[in-house]
């Protein structure tokens, strides 16, 4: 005998069965219990949400010979051959394939004859709002005077296409979401009727992921134990069958995020590639987490506010205490967006790289949002104790360096003459050999992304000129960002010459952008060629130590 899918296989047979429509059910039940049966209902609600299924209960309950408390009883004549599909009382029809006037006609013609057997005549139309303008012109008229023994029950996931016409001559009925508990406590039913080990946080992890559709959550749970066959179904399974990430994933990913180290949040994106991960789906659920962030923040009950285990939920409360309102806004506008790029996108792990960096580097943005990410940078920087401390440890001299600058600082608000600052000397060709050996010193200067970038950079000299210009080839095309933003020369700039003391020219080039004059000659720098180049003689360069400092 052929396997039956789950959703087919435990397709409620009476109204008791149903789950999370207990509104309907009950108005239905109590119709047919007094009789007062509609000639025409609107069934209306998101997939897998028991339309259908509610619908045929709904017409062998009608035909039923011995119905139990509104319900069929599922033993006579007329609810076998129902539920066989051998009744000539109940006709199923796809609207989508039969949207024409003439399907329409055909009904029309039928309806004229008493059904054989039973009390009605049941048409079942799924996916009404598929019919045509003039399919719909054509059931206006059955539709509001059918015969006695006729019922239409329409089913549609979007009702808002079905003209009023056809709106008001219907019963309509709305149907919900079924929600997570419910859901879950059904598969676990039906796994204990079926003998299957399933985990609880599995099947809850499927309930949620089903999105208030039953079905949904049948058939997830359907491939999940197909592919762990005789297995125990636990929620790393679960994850891994059906590509998804857990909270914990997304908990570290938001501190690294908060933290801004760029390079911890693309490691944590490559983990999730190379495991196999579903983008699309990872984007999704980043964005539920955030929004469950803002739920808590928000309330006055986190644990009624979101559906979460409890371990999750403190540390979600200590994640919220991390990080404002207006950042996580941002960051859900930001992921929000990309989810939507990301359905037409043929890059989409770049996509999703550049949304990453833009939440580690607000300096990026220029919007209002983006604006508050920065303060909170700033604030967190300035309340770091260990920043006055590194100040007044690098001794005297830059303790008075500071106070002299302080006290010019002062001078000037009072209004009073500051005398101006003199320049640095010009850098020569031999300071290029200081600066290659002190490169990684230079780089701690910097921070965020120019630093990341700045790790994978190397700095040259231009082969033909000789000149003392420091050329900083970029090999990530990520870096294009950094070049582009001329504060970031600044303060490369700022960082060398506090390391040599001397104004040394600096450009930022990417390893296809390399400058025109000396198009494809730059070179690495060494000390020796530079001075022969530009002075013209042999010497002997002593070594300089690197200064860690």
């Amino acid at each position: 005998m052929s396997y039956t899918a789950l959703y087919r296989k435990f397709r409620p047979q009476n109204f008791e069965d149903v789950k999370g429509q207990e509104h309907i059910v009950t108005t239905l039940k109590n119709q047919i219990k007094a009789d007062r049966i509609g000639h025409a209902y609107l069934f209306c609600g998101t997939r897998g949400t028991g339309k259908t299924t509610i619908a045929k209960i709904l017409a062998r309950a009608v035909n039923c010979e011995h119905p139990v408390d509104g319900s069929p009883c599922n033993e006579c004549p007329a609810c076998r051959a129902i539920n066989a599909g051998t009744s000539m009382n109940v006709i199923e029809i796809d609207a989508a394939s039969n949207n024409g006037v003439d399907n329409i006609r055909e009904i029309r013609e039928e309806v004229a004859y008493r059904p054989a057997q039973g009390r009605y005549k049941v048409y079942i139309i799924d996916e009404v709002h598929m019919l045509s303008t003039g399919a719909f012109n054509a059931l206006l008229k059955t539709l509001e005077e059918p015969p006695s023994y006729v019922i239409f029950i329409l089913a549609t996931t979007e009702a808002h296409k079905i003209p009023i016409t056809i709106l008001s001559r219907c019963q309509r009925y709305d149907f919900k979401r079924i929600t997570v508990e419910t859901i879950a406590d059904r598969l676990m039913e039906l796994m204990e009727k079926e003998g299957n080990d399933v985990e609880e946080k599995a099947i809850r992890y499927i309930a949620k992921a089903a999105d208030g559709s039953m079905r949904d959550a049948l058939s997830l749970l359907d491939q999940c134990i197909a592919f762990y066959l005789g297995e125990k179904l636990t929620y790393e399974k679960v994850l891994e069958n059906l590509g998804a990430v857990d909270t914990e994933v997304f908990s570290r990913l938001l501190r690294e995020i908060l933290a801004q180290h760029t390079s911890q949040v693309i490691g944590i994106l490559e983990d999730l590639i190379i495991k196999g991960r579903e983008l699309g789906q990872f984007v999704t659920d980043f964005i539920w987490y955030l929004r469950n962030l803002l739920l808590i923040s928000a309330s006055d009950n986190p644990e009624e506010a979101v559906d979460v285990y409890r371990e999750n939920l403190e540390r979600m409360k200590e994640e919220v205490q991390m990080v404002d309102t207006e950042t996580l806004m941002r960051y859900i506008r930001v992921f929000s967006q990309l989810s939507n790029e990301l359905r037409y996108a043929s890059q989409k792990r770049v996509l999703v790289e550049i949304a990453l960096i833009k939440l580690c580097q607000p300096v990026m943005e220029t919007n209002l949002d983006s604006l508050f990410d920065r303060v909170r940078v700033l604030e967190e920087k300035l309340s770091d104790p260990g920043l006055f401390a590194s100040v007044q440890n690098r001794g005297g001299e830059g303790r008075d360096r500071r106070y002299e600058e302080a006290g010019n600082l002062s001078q000037g608000l009072k209004g009073e003459e500051i005398p101006p600052e003199k320049k640095p000397a010009k850098a020569a060709p031999e300071d290029l050999q200081y600066v290659k050996k002190n490169w990684n010193s230079i780089i701690r200067e910097t921070k965020g992304l120019f630093q990341q970038m700045l790790l994978e950079s190397t700095p040259k000299y231009d082969g033909n000129t000789g000149a003392p210009v420091l050329y900083v080839e970029f090999r990530n095309f990520l870096a294009q960002t950094c070049i582009d933003n001329p504060e970031n020369l600044q303060v490369l700039k700022q960082a060398i010459q506090k390391k040599i003391g001397k104004d040394l020219e600096v450009k930022m080039v990417l390893k296809k952008d390399e400058p025109g004059a000396g198009g494809g000659n730059l070179a690495d720098i060494s000390v020796d060629e530079m001075l022969r180049q530009n002075i013209h003689m042999d010497v002997t360069v002593e070594n300089i130590e690197d200064d860690e400092d």
